[in-house]
């Protein structure tokens, strides 16, 4: 079955599917609802958990062997499949198989980017309608963004006077992650008191010189001399590397879909603005990449996005900012 974001939590209390989907290209809201399933399977004795990234290195045959392999001392398990491209390729059959006869002792959480449509009508994803939930996770419509940040706002205790919601609305233009990190920013700014636009700026004028956004324009734009200088100044600062991993990833994304459609000659102003991309300067460096870049180069950026997420997380043992670098490298200007 198929569900929202907003209907998971009532879902989850009533019983517990043996696998779940998580979908979508907004990382924050995903991780809410990955996290919420997770805080299910462990009250009902799910504690063991694997995870396996779906890159190139993945062994689809050991994740089989996994499911049919009996757990140490018989402990429920959850395992873990992330999916950056939103793509199973070899892993089909093996979920497959799974999905027909579903472990009881295992919950499988898939956490995938967007699927797209041919994905949807292939067997292992009707098998997983059949037999599990599918939480697709979209984008909050620019026209939204406003209460969304609201309600954030009052969840955490903050009251935003109509000129720092503003503010806040169009300095984010509606990137979720960014918006949660700034929310838990002013709350630890601005305590219990009212938020307005002096204590914004106050707080912006506190951030580091250079931020993840920053760092994804110079990335697109193919400036890699000074995307590196970025990238050892955030680093040197303790940024952490799953921030500005969103942000990238986000809008590698966006650019890939905009090379598709300027290839089927659709205006790109139209079609970013559909997608919700309104800030100018945003908009200008995703088309323009979208125009330089190849669709092998955007996919090969991915992969890297997801080199990043292995190292930064523990899986992988090089460093996220090499591969950053490595990123600034790939997405370098042709000349």
């Amino acid at each position: 079955m198929k569900t929202q974001p907003a209907q998971l939590p009532q879902l989850l209390k009533k019983s517990l599917a043996p696998v779940y989907l998580i979908s979508g290209d907004e990382p924050l809201l995903v991780q809410e609802c990955c996290d919420q399933v997770r805080a299910a399977a462990r009250a009902a004795g799910f504690h063991d958990r694997m995870t396996y990234h779906a890159d190139h290195q993945l062994d689809w045959n050991a994740v089989g062997e996994e499911f049919s392999a009996l757990s140490l001392f018989a402990e429920k398990r959850r395992i873990e499949i992330h999916l950056p491209t939103g793509k199973l390729g070899d892993g089909r059959a093996v979920l497959e198989r799974v999905l027909q006869n579903p472990p009881e002792d295992i919950i499988l959480v898939l956490i995938s980017a967007r699927l797209d449509a041919a994905e949807t009508r292939r067997k292992w994803y009707k098998e997983l309608q059949n037999k599990g939930v599918h939480v697709p996770v979209w984008p909050v419509d620019g026209d939204k963004f406003a209460g969304w940040l609201q309600q954030r706002a009052t969840a955490r205790g903050l009251q935003l006077t109509r000129g720092a919601l503003a503010m806040l609305a169009e300095r984010l233009e509606g990137n979720l992650l960014a918006a949660s990190q700034e929310l838990d920013r002013l709350a630890l700014f601005g305590g219990a008191k009212t938020i307005d636009e002096a204590a914004i700026e106050q707080a912006v004028q506190d951030s580091s010189r250079f931020n993840g956004f920053e760092l994804v324009s110079e990335l697109l734009a193919g400036r890699a001399a000074h995307a590196r200088k970025m990238i050892g100044v955030l680093r040197q600062e303790g940024e952490n590397p799953l921030g500005l991993l969103a942000v990238l990833t986000r809008d590698l994304n966006l650019t890939l879909e905009l090379n598709a459609a300027l290839a089927r000659r659709e205006a790109p102003a139209g079609f970013l603005k559909q997608r919700g991309v309104f800030q100018p300067q945003r908009a200008r460096v995703i088309e323009q990449a979208a125009r330089r870049l190849s669709r092998p180069q955007l996919h090969k950026a991915l992969e890297l996005c997801s080199s990043i997420d292995r190292a930064t997380k523990g899986f992988d043992p090089g460093s996220p900012w090499h591969f950053l670098e490595d990123m600034a490298t790939h997405l370098h200007r042709q000349i």
